[in-house]
């Protein structure tokens, strides 16, 4: 089993955004020293819902100050990136980390975001397929060109190439994971050979018939059963670790809902259509009720079960829902103490 962190450097009510971007840079740090697995950063524009606007730009800083966690974007948002420029960061950080980088990339929402990059709403709605075509072409190959509706130009080198190591050697490219939110999506990734990464906002139920989806339309692809039971999914989860399962519960249903509030609020629509908010703080009670949180027997026994019940056996779990820098550094140390023990 694989536990890592997910970190969105989110901005606490009161709080300013250097001050989450440090949170967000230490907890990481200290994941590596806990020694977890892997850290995922996720990707956020003009909202206090999470103040890292370039993921792969964070994950650059990481891997200079890491040495052997891995490294992933959860997500970059293909709508509002050029395929290209994304590859050309990701075999960058790729061939020069020694392959601890990992590529997940997703559709994002429906945000103002896609007004301001000049994508507009159908790079959202329909350009996510051609989006994700092109961004393996050029993480695969030595040449592209473009020829979609979106994308279309001359082909051109490949440079660098993430298949070729430092020192000339060849090497497998980076991991690529697709957030998946509905079946399309599944199906999406599923045809291309590419590994999950799944919500937070869902329980073990949903994931395990997500899984199952993945691996049908996998196999009616033509993927073969060593691939398909091979594929690297991931499952994002909430991790408070604390002395007794309420005084974990009470630690994040203090600070979450008001960071929750203010960062949902802040969303804006591209074209007025109607949002469902989810109310923060039976949000936050859903996520207690759904993750690891508790006790460190607790915290194990609950990532045990997920993975016995879903097959799934990666996690990337937000360890800042405190808020507080100290407290989350604590809490990172404690998963990586008392509860990764528990799961060899």
């Amino acid at each position: 089993m694989r536990v890592g962190t997910f970190v969105l450097a989110a901005q606490f009510p009161g709080q300013g955004q250097g001050e989450a971007l440090h949170r967000a840079v230490r907890s990481a740090e200290v994941a590596e020293e806990a020694g977890l697995d892997s850290v995922w950063l996720a990707e956020h524009h003009f909202v206090p819902y999470g103040t890292c606007p370039s993921a792969v730009t964070l994950a650059a800083l990481l891997l200079g100050r890491t040495n052997t966690l891995r490294v992933g974007t959860a997500v970059s948002v293909l709508p509002t990136a050029h395929p290209v420029a994304l590859g050309e960061q990701a075999a960058l950080l790729h061939v020069t980390s020694g392959g601890r980088f990992s590529l997940g990339v997703g559709r994002g929402g429906p945000w103002v975001d896609l007004e301001v990059f000049g994508a507009g709403v159908e790079a959202y709605e329909k350009g996510f397929p051609e989006s994700l075509d092109l961004l393996l072409k050029w993480l695969r190959e030595e040449h592209v060109g473009g020829s979609g509706e979106r994308f279309d130009f001359r082909e051109v080198a490949v440079v660098p190439r993430p298949t070729e190591a430092i020192g000339g050697a060849a090497q497998e490219g980076p991991e690529v994971i697709v957030a998946c939110t509905s079946p399309k999506s599944v199906r999406l990734a599923a045809e291309r050979g590419l590994p999950m990464l799944l919500g937070m906002h869902i329980g073990d139920e949903d994931k395990a018939q997500m899984v199952g989806l993945w691996r049908r339309c996998a196999r009616e692809a033509g993927r073969s059963v060593e691939e398909i039971y091979a594929a690297a999914h991931v499952s994002a989860g909430v991790a408070q670790i604390g002395d007794s399962e309420s005084e974990a519960a009470e630690t994040l249903l203090k600070a979450m809902p008001g960071w929750l509030k203010q960062g949902l609020d802040a969303h804006v629509t591209v074209d007025g259509r109607a949002r469902a908010m989810r109310d923060p703080h039976a949000y936050t009670e859903l996520l207690c009720s759904l993750h690891p949180v508790g006790t460190p027997q607790l915290c194990a026994d609950r990532l045990a079960t997920t993975a016995e019940r879903t097959g799934i056996t990666r996690f990337a779990l937000l360890v800042e829902g405190s808020g507080d820098l100290t407290a989350t550094e604590e809490n990172v140390r404690r998963l990586g103490a008392e509860v990764l023990p528990q799961l060899d």
